[in-house]
């Protein structure tokens, strides 16, 4: 590579510099021509083009290895990095769990509720802080809802995106290229706009919008991919080992009373599975203003007020006379076998393995839940669920499979435990479960933290995320490992890929001659000709770049055509921010679409499909709305 290099540092210093400059910005146009091509077949994965793009981009000469490799020095890259790690920790602590919970109850299952409070939700929140933030909050809250309601995560995916998109024509603070524009003005000796200058336009885009997803939901899944999702097998629930194992009615919960034979005995001196037929689950105890599932084993003690989870397998004659004897309130138990506590009590199926020691011995000799904290309640053998008296003094048999019982933190740990068992597959439900849900709160302190300072501008963004970062490691909110997987690389690879484009056609004076171009031929026409011109060059050039380089490039030639034209600057610089964060038609030239591409499992052109009529529709927005408040 370094003596392809050098021949071409060779040859081009033998040309003139009119030549030279002219043949950079060709071979930048065809550079960035190839990479629009082979994004829009989709063949090569986004991450490896965009490496692609940085290689040839250093091979022709035209950007040195610093400048196109500068996008992994970018604070805005770093920011997306903590981002990630932020989302994770509210997944981890069960925050976009509660989240996701309480649109599917406000909405139900209903695709077209759900968009709309999904995209009324990110718009608010995007407001008052950075959008790229709240995307990181809601994909996992997305991803959540789409499991969980069984409609396809592409019809959720993009009106979260472009609700992002939109927040940032809420107010003044929502987004970066809405300060570069009250900036230029500033330097102008213009006035500048106020906090809430930009809300009726993104009220009036967000309303569009809204409407535009609900119409456009399914356009983005072809007959092909709904089949496929349809005929994906799908992973067993809670609910169906409760039914497979004939689990229904055996599920009971009770309060321990004051003078209880039980309080301060344990598990093993009780004998209350021989003896009673009582198989404890787990013990729901108050620590610190909350309530905790206690892991039972052999030795767990009971005390006055806590809540049981038992299995009992007699008729209700008896568990009522075991209530009575052991001074027990019965209650509410809602669904099957604790299936409504699935944050807390969990299942799984466990395998003998072939040359496993436990053959031949009962679940009593094993002391299963002595080892495990987990309890045996069900065994399947030969195709069917064993019907048994005592199924604690069956004895195993190859070919048996185990159903376990307990909290979802032993239940994990089963898998290290290879010698004689093998756990055969995790129920859907172990994935909204929270492994740091005690930290819920500090977690939600730390974002407001990193909200407040954002919306402050106190300390730059990237900063702000860096130290809710650190509270979030400092509280246990997430650890190292979970942090470093969080990261999406391919989305940061594909950002810094596309980075350079931006500097090489400003460097070779791409943006120079647009400029040129516009203000020479607008003499002749109204002022709404000319907005359209500005409002499309922004959408033209920020295909590939920052919506915040787009701004930085394109406000100054706004400002400049509305005075050389005899027009008021302010509706001009208004559709500068409008268009900036209108850009819908690309997935690279915004964090926020990058970070949805592969959860959404989106290519290129789903965003081309969805984008280029919203974007039109934003521009008759704005032809309509600006000279309304800010007249020509």
């Amino acid at each position: 590579m370094e003596q392809l290099h050098s021949l071409y540092q060779s040859i081009i210093a033998l040309l003139p510099n009119s030549i030279l400059i002219h043949g950079q910005l060709i071979c930048v146009s065809l550079l960035l021509l190839v990479v629009i091509f082979l994004f829009s077949f989709s063949k090569l994965r986004m991450d490896v083009i965009a490496i692609f793009a940085i290689t040839a981009i250093i091979i022709t000469g035209i950007l040195s290895p610093a400048e196109a490799l500068s996008g992994f020095s970018d604070p805005n890259i770093v920011l997306i990095a903590l981002l990630f790690i932020i989302g994770e920790s509210l997944v981890r602590t069960g925050i976009s769990y509660q989240m996701s919970e309480f649109i599917l109850k406000a909405a139900g299952k209903n695709d077209i509720r759900i968009i709309a409070l999904i995209m009324l939700s990110v718009a608010l929140l995007g407001s008052v802080m950075s959008s790229t933030g709240v995307v990181a909050i809601f994909i996992p809250v997305v991803i959540s809802i789409a499991n969980r309601s069984g409609i396809h995560v592409k019809k959720l995916m993009m009106p979260l995106c472009i609700a992002a998109l939109i927040s940032g024509m809420m107010t003044l603070v929502a987004t970066a290229p809405n300060l570069v524009v009250n900036s230029e003005l500033e330097r102008a000796n213009l006035q500048q706009f106020g906090f809430f200058s930009i809300t009726p336009i993104g009220l009036g885009v967000l309303v569009i919008g809204l409407i535009y997803c609900l119409i456009s939901r399914n356009w983005l899944i072809s007959p092909k991919q709904a089949q496929e999702a349809q005929s994906q097998p799908k992973r067993r629930k809670i609910t169906d080992l409760i039914k497979d194992y004939k689990l229904t009615g055996r599920a009971h919960r009770a309060q321990i009373l004051i003078g209880s034979p039980l309080i301060g005995r344990t598990i093993n001196s009780l004998h209350l599975r021989s003896k009673e037929g009582v198989n404890v689950i787990g013990i729901e105890r108050w620590r610190k203003f909350r309530k905790v599932l206690i892991p039972v084993n052999s030795a767990a003690e009971f005390r006055e007020n806590d809540v049981l989870l038992f299995d009992f397998e007699h008729a209700e004659a008896e568990y009522r006379q075991f209530l009575t004897n052991n001074l027990l309130e019965p209650k509410i138990l809602r669904g099957e076998y604790f299936s409504e506590q699935v944050k807390e009590v969990g299942m799984a199926e466990v395998a003998i393995l072939p040359e496993s020691s436990l053959y031949g011995k009962t679940l009593n000799e094993i002391d299963f839940r002595s080892k495990y904290f987990l309890t045996v309640i069900g065994i399947w053998r030969n195709h069917a669920p064993l019907e048994s008296d005592n199924l604690f003094a069956e004895k195993l048999e190859i070919s048996d499979t185990l159903l376990v019982c307990g909290d979802w933190g032993s239940i994990r740990k089963l898998q290290a435990k290879t010698t004689d068992f093998v756990v055969l597959d995790f129920p859907a439900e172990i994935d909204d479960v929270a492994p740091a849900s005690s930290q819920a709160v500090p977690a939600l302190i730390n974002l407001a933290i990193m909200i407040t300072l954002m919306v402050s501008g106190i300390v730059p963004n990237v900063v702000a995320a860096l130290i809710a970062c650190l509270l979030m490691g400092a509280t246990r909110c997430i650890d190292m490992t979970s942090a470093y997987k969080s990261i999406h690389w391919p989305s940061l690879i594909l950002i810094i890929g596309m980075m350079p484009f931006a500097i090489a056609l400003n460097k070779t004076g791409g943006i120079a001659l647009i400029t040129d171009l516009l203000k020479n031929n607008l003499h002749d026409y109204g002022p709404y000709v000319a907005l359209t011109f500005i409002f499309l060059l922004c959408s033209c050039v920020g295909l590939f770049i920052t919506n915040t380089a787009t701004a930085i490039l394109i406000v100054p030639i706004a400002i400049n055509v509305a005075l050389d034209l005899g027009y008021s600057p302010y509706p001009f610089a208004m559709t500068v921010a409008i268009a900036t964060s209108a850009s819908f038609i690309t997935p690279v030239s915004s964090p926020i679409k990058t970070m949805i591409v592969a959860p959404g499992g989106y290519s290129f052109s789903d965003f081309v499909k969805v984008g280029v009529p919203l974007t039109f529709l934003v521009l008759l927005a704005d032809l309509l709305l600006v000279p309304i408040f800010f007249p020509f």
